[in-house]
């Protein structure tokens, strides 16, 4: 008799836990980070979290789409999740092509052929194309690519400011089907060069975190700006937030429920570092609590369902 009623208050015990555990509320959102290995041979690399803090790689860790364009790199991949449903992503091809590359996918498993846009061809002297980034203008219902390209000459005041000569402002172009696009234009102009920008809706602004990209005397840190609409005018940069004496580059942006995340690569010591904050002036240094598939480097982040990504992770299993 006691034994039976030992057995009955176990499963008892057992069910309510299991009826707890099905009943507390669980993520419904999750994360992927896009990123390069090394100069970017490889091609691209995804790794996943359920936290933000926390990644794993997919697919092994091995690249998913390799570039076949200009220089044949994949650098600096960035990826957004369009009203359309699809995958949209661009990419640095080269140090010095005067383009940048772009694929699509339903899946962020399987790519289309990788196509080079020409953004900087009308531009003789233009020496590079760094860094695209792609983001949806809801308002214009555009897709909007921008980078970092230096036009020898175009900015005299700070023509010495960069390494080997690098003297970089922000250009964009726009698109709404990938087919056509807008005539290049310059995006962003501060007083200094300027590279790694990256955009986040925040309300009814939009906020910009970029690199202050100057050598001479040494920059290399991360500054927020704001602007009530995506094509400026943008305020003056807020005070560095990055780790003083820290070179960095890469910066990308999550909005977790309760905060926000900027990364950001720490290229000369090989490892990723993170800031929280709720408005973009106050900080803490959280990058002793992330956690990235080692040699990742410059990519962004996106948000996506959780049904999504478990979809990737059978897909893995299957």
């Amino acid at each position: 008799m006691i034994r039976a009623l030992a057995r009955l208050l176990t499963v008892t015990i057992l069910s309510t836990l299991l009826a707890a555990c099905a009943n507390k509320p669980q993520p419904q959102t999750a994360y992927i980070f896009s990123s390069f290995r090394d100069n970017g041979e490889s091609g691209l690399h995804l790794a996943y979290s359920r936290d933000g803090y926390r990644w794993q790689p997919l697919n092994q860790d091995k690249p998913l789409l390799k570039s076949t364009i200009g220089q044949g790199l994949m650098r600096d991949p960035c990826i957004i999740l369009g009203p359309d449903g699809r995958y949209h992503m661009v990419w640095t091809t080269g140090w010095w092509d005067k383009g940048i590359g772009i694929a699509h996918s339903d899946n962020l498993i399987d790519w289309s052929e990788p196509e080079f846009v020409p953004v900087m061809a009308h531009e003789p002297t233009a020496r590079n194309s760094w860094a695209p980034e792609i983001i949806w203008d809801d308002e214009r219902e555009q897709y909007v690519i921008y980078w970092a390209s230096t036009i020898p000459g175009r900015f005299p005041a700070t023509e010495d400011t960069g390494d080997d000569g690098l003297n970089h402002r922000i250009y964009y172009t726009a698109t709404k089907d990938f087919k056509n696009y807008s005539e290049t234009q310059l995006f962003y102009q501060p007083d200094f060069n300027v590279i790694d920008s990256t955009i986040v809706k925040d309300g009814d602004d939009y906020v910009m975190v970029l690199k202050d990209e100057t050598r001479h005397p040494p920059a290399k840190y991360l500054q927020v700006t704001r602007s009530n609409s995506l094509y400026g005018p943008w305020q003056t940069p807020l005070e560095p937030f990055t780790p003083k004496d820290l070179w960095v580059e890469g910066p990308t942006i999550l909005r977790l429920p309760d905060s926000w995340l900027v990364y950001y690569d720490e290229y000369t010591s090989k490892a990723f570092g993170a800031m929280k904050t709720q408005d973009f002036i106050h900080w803490e240094d959280v990058s002793e609590q992330i956690h990235m598939p080692e040699g990742s480097r410059h990519g962004t982040v996106l948000q996506l369902p959780l049904s999504e990504l478990e979809a990737l992770l059978w897909s893995e299993t299957g």
